[in-house]
């Protein structure tokens, strides 16, 4: 390939980044990853079963969790040798079982059925071009930070149609478009973490968090507004940060833009307008979210009928029922949503249309779906060789002794995280692996789930636009490209670099703050937790 196709000037493989670019490129497929980690898992357990590897802890329970021994008052967990009798039976005969009972995969594909059918119709790329185009020049910046972030909900057209967008916009009013899509990309994927509401990634995550969470507490039940708060949060500081860097920052490097509005930039413009049909469909998709919403405050606050409300219990607990069903409601919201907007455009004339998106959603998710067989399987046989928890007592033993503080036990998963996704771009796949091992440690030294998640995502979400390894990178150059045809993946990396600074400067200081503080994550979601029994 030549200079211009890789970025011209210095060769992608040149220097610390091109070591980066080399070393991910030789790491397999993240299904072939977890192939090769139940290999060794299972190597490691014959190991360690003949070893007699073993933790305890003093509990003060009438049960045992799964796997563990309970006998006066001590839990303890033994390895168990993944190629025992027991095992490969059941490796083999719960294989189906393994793979449905993995909870984010039916999360997720519950949630898959609304949102193809709202993505498909042009939904929420309507909603990005609806949000953005009349937004002020004085303040383009904020509201295309927080655009950024919000965007996250509408999946690939995040990237397919916001960035692009961001830079027409800004050429559009005389700024210069490189500084647009620099801020976009920056929100889009350097602000991953953050958003205004909990939507499909929470559901994703907090899946993973909630079968690493029963290992050591089988009734640890996953809540997706676990987050929220912190989310939130991220967006409020992560909005200035944007509107600083690409300001004072990136655009004055850039320079002046000697473009103008011509007869071609008029026309992509035209393109992003929204027509009067998809107009139509946007107020028919609000009175659909407006229906969603009251029926299920309904069904929480109507007298003597409160089905997602838990009246035996007291306190946030009688929440649960309500937070579990919001799986189903941000399905309903975008598949009513989805049907409201397809009639008003004329893309849905029949129940045959809605189907035949819900059936192209499933299709579309089927690598995912092939990932999630491993990952599942990866999961349980690290609960039946009984090492989950045995690293995760033996671990946070370790850490006590070392009486390091919880904010920065936090900050380590947080920078884990950050150098695993140079290489790594999947954010469920790294955590399906980490989480087995540091979310039940972490719970095993007073530290909640939830904030244990957060502190991941924070730092699986600036290094994406730090990494040319990042899916959407060379999409991203290729935009930038429309606009100046010198620019390469140092080009790009060197104007992404100081937004991946200034949010892993403000994500550290927000999650040790966060701890310090003692702040709630979410409704129901703090940031310490104990253990049912444990003494």
């Amino acid at each position: 390939m030549s200079d211009e196709v890789t970025g011209g000037g210095p060769p992608r493989t040149r220097g610390f980044l091109g070591a980066v670019e080399r070393l991910g490129n030789l790491l397999p497929d993240p299904i072939m990853i977890f192939v090769w980690l139940i290999a060794a898992l299972m190597v490691l357990s014959a190991i360690g079963a003949s070893l007699g590897w073993s933790a305890s802890l003093t509990y003060a329970g009438a049960e045992a969790p799964q796997y563990g021994t309970l006998e006066n008052g001590v839990l303890t967990f033994k390895a168990t040798s993944l190629f025992s009798e027991e095992n490969i039976g059941r490796l083999l005969t719960e294989m189906g079982r393994t793979l449905t009972g993995f909870a984010p995969l039916g999360q997720v594909l519950v949630i898959i059925f609304g949102a193809a059918v709202a993505e498909r119709v042009g939904l929420l790329s309507a909603l990005i071009r609806a949000s953005l185009r009349n937004a002020p020049k004085v303040i383009l910046t904020p509201v295309v930070a927080i655009i950024g972030m919000v965007s996250h909900h509408a999946s690939d057209a995040a990237y397919v149609v916001f960035i692009p967008l961001a830079a027409l916009l800004y050429a559009a009013v005389g700024r210069h478009p490189l500084a647009g899509l620099a801020a976009a990309f920056a929100a889009v994927s350097g602000g991953f973490a953050g958003n205004v509401t909990p939507g499909q990634l929470d559901v994703l995550l907090f899946g993973f968090t909630q079968e690493a969470a029963r290992i050591i507490d089988p009734a640890w039940t996953m809540n997706p507004l676990g987050n929220w708060w912190f989310i939130l949060a991220i967006v409020v500081v992560f909005t200035p940060i944007v509107w600083f860097v690409t300001d004072r920052i990136i655009e004055p490097r850039l320079g002046p833009w000697g473009g103008e509005a011509d007869d071609e930039l008029k026309a992509d413009l035209a393109k992003s307008a929204l027509t009067p049909a998809e107009w139509r469909g946007l107020k028919l998709a609000g009175l659909a979210a407006l229906l969603v919403v009251a029926l299920f405050a309904a069904l929480s606050l109507w007298p003597g009928y409160t089905p997602l409300i838990d009246e035996s219990r007291e306190g946030p607990s009688r929440l649960q029922p309500f937070y579990s069903a919001l799986i189903a409601g941000f399905m309903l919201l975008f598949l009513l949503g989805g049907i409201a907007f397809g009639i008003g455009t004329g893309a849905v004339k029949g129940a045959s249309d809605v189907l035949e998106k819900m059936i192209d959603g499933v299709r579309m998710m089927a690598p995912y779906i092939t990932f999630v067989f491993f990952a599942a399987h990866f999961v349980a046989m690290f609960n039946w060789s009984r090492l989950g928890p045995i690293a995760a007592i033996q671990g946070a033993e370790l850490l006590q002794a070392l009486s390091l503080p919880a904010p920065f036990l936090l900050v380590s998963v947080l920078a884990f995280s950050s150098v695993l996704d140079l290489f790594i771009g999947s954010a469920s796949a790294k955590w399906s692996a980490l989480a087995p091992v540091v979310v039940p440690m972490f719970m095993l030294l007073g530290i909640s789930p939830e904030m244990t998640t957060a502190a991941y995502r924070m730092g699986d979400s600036y290094t994406n636009i730090m990494t040319p390894l990042m899916s959407y990178f060379p999409l991203v150059l290729a935009f930038c490209r429309r606009w100046d045809t010198s620019i390469g993946v140092g080009s790009l990396l060197a104007m992404m670099l100081p937004y991946a600074l200034a949010f892993m400067g403000a994500g550290v200081l927000m999650t040790v703050a966060w701890v310090f503080f003692d702040l709630p994550l979410g409704p129901g979601a703090t940031v310490h937790y104990t253990l049912p029994g444990a003494r």
